[in-house]
């Protein structure tokens, strides 16, 4: 079931089809091709459970599918910015180049972005472009951030005495970008059966905050980063998505709620208390979102 109501930017719930048609405010919040835009990609008509729809959380899938929920426009307008890329690409993909084709196989479909002589002399490279954050991008780069002693001392204020310690990053973290590469392994996976011959797999990151102050300081310089993804072994990803397939058909099948997603697929909880859009119906994530409030109330009873 796709998204069937807008969240304005005061708060108010209004049906998709009410805001296209007309706005119950003075002024809409952005332009009306734009919000076209935005519903058309909230209401994507695939009927089997996509890779992505895989690799996210069983219970968020579920309630994506089998319930109405509400999101902020404004929040799809990255998703937006990747369908444009993706266009642009598509569209200058003259020569053996494959693009934006859909598979599939007893398990799933997944539609892969490039694939061909895109990178070097090699025709075999599977391409996936992603519009990320500095933060995701230096995650998946194995960037992080080290406190180094200085050697010298406070030697006033309340830290008199103690010792001065500066940040320093380091390049040879792990690369923490399972998700992407279970994605792009599958599509690979994909193409092959279809009897191509996939040599290569590399994803094309751009980074949306690369002029901030905030990406320097995660050690992003560039606007654009080639990632290599290394191959994982086809029997572990079958079974993977066999298992996630199995546990979305069967919930939805007898109607009943999946457990909730993993520590990973909750982003740590970030993922139930900000940014899944299916959060208004899974108790779980209700549930923290009255326990956040609680904390906030006690910790400053005067914010109201």
């Amino acid at each position: 079931m796709p998204a069937t109501k807008f969240i304005c930017p005061k708060g108010q719930r209004i049906r998709i089809t009410d805001c296209l048609r007309s706005c119950p405010n003075q002024q809409r919040c952005m332009f009306l091709p734009t919000l076209r835009a935005v519903a058309i990609s909230l209401n994507r008509k695939i009927s089997e459970p996509t890779v992505t729809e895989l690799i996210a959380g069983v219970r968020e899938t579920f309630l994506k599918k089998t319930s109405a929920y509400a999101v902020d426009p404004a929040s799809v307008l990255y998703a937006l910015q990747g369908q444009a890329i993706h266009s642009i690409n598509e569209l200058n993909t003259q020569g053996a180049i494959l693009s934006e084709e859909r598979l599939k196989d007893d398990i799933t479909s997944g539609q892969f972005d490039l694939f061909g002589k895109i990178l070097d002399a090699d025709d075999g490279v599977l391409g996936d472009l992603k519009i990320t954050s500095s933060f995701k991008l230096m995650r998946a780069l194995g960037i992080y951030k080290v406190k180094v002693d200085t050697g010298e001392i406070y030697k006033s204020g309340l830290k008199k005495g103690q010792p001065k310690f500066k940040t320093e990053l380091r390049y040879d973290g792990v690369r923490d970008l399972l998700d992407w590469a279970i994605q792009i392994n599958y599509y690979r996976m994909l193409l092959e059966n279809a009897g191509f011959k996939v040599n290569k797999m590399c994803i094309q990151a751009v980074c949306r905050d690369a002029s901030l102050r905030i990406a320097a300081e995660r050690g992003i310089d560039k606007t654009v980063y080639i990632i290599p993804i290394n191959k994982i072994s086809d029997c572990w990803l079958t079974r993977y998505f066999q298992h996630k397939a199995k546990l979305l058909r069967n919930a939805i099948e007898g109607k009943t709620l999946p457990p909730i997603c993993s520590f990973r697929e909750r982003w740590g909880n970030r993922k139930c208390l900000a940014y899944c859009a299916a959060r208004e119906n899974c108790p779980y994530a209700q549930r923290l979102q009255s326990q956040n409030k609680e904390v906030i109330a006690n910790e400053f009873p005067f914010s109201a």
